[in-house]
């Protein structure tokens, strides 16, 4: 089984800094595009950053200048260093990968993954 996991996120003042991380498990050939999305209370879920499997990147204009997104492909993990937060960040944050893999019959698989969702909190 394949799966993505997601930690790091938390209750933040304005201003402040927090840092996602999202490691992808299980039988993995490699990982092609990885993710950040965010989708607040009443709101659709809209991308954050992205990164190909040869680092290059892509921001929402909201958090260009603040955020980074890196990949450690050695460790199959994405993250997402967020500065400058503010309270409009608030939102449940989710990984996004395309993954390749071997199934359990020993075939690749090339698959689409969410992650859990971690909260980001962004108050005084």
């Amino acid at each position: 089984q394949v799966q993505l996991v997601e930690s790091g996120g938390g209750l933040v003042q304005p201003g402040g800094s927090l840092r996602l991380s999202c490691a992808a498990s299980g039988s993995i050939v490699s990982i092609n595009g990885m993710g950040w999305y965010r989708q607040a209370p009443g709101k659709q879920r809209e991308l954050v950053a992205s990164i190909t499997s040869s680092s290059r990147t892509n921001y929402a204009d909201s958090v260009k200048g603040r955020f980074t997104i890196s990949r450690d492909n050695a460790k199959n993990t994405v993250y997402l260093q967020m500065n400058s937060l503010k309270p409009e960040d608030t939102a449940v944050y989710y990984c996004n990968a395309e993954v390749i893999y071997y199934s359990s019959s020993g075939s690749r698989r090339l698959s689409g993954l969410w992650g859990q969702g971690t909260q980001v909190t962004v108050s005084s």
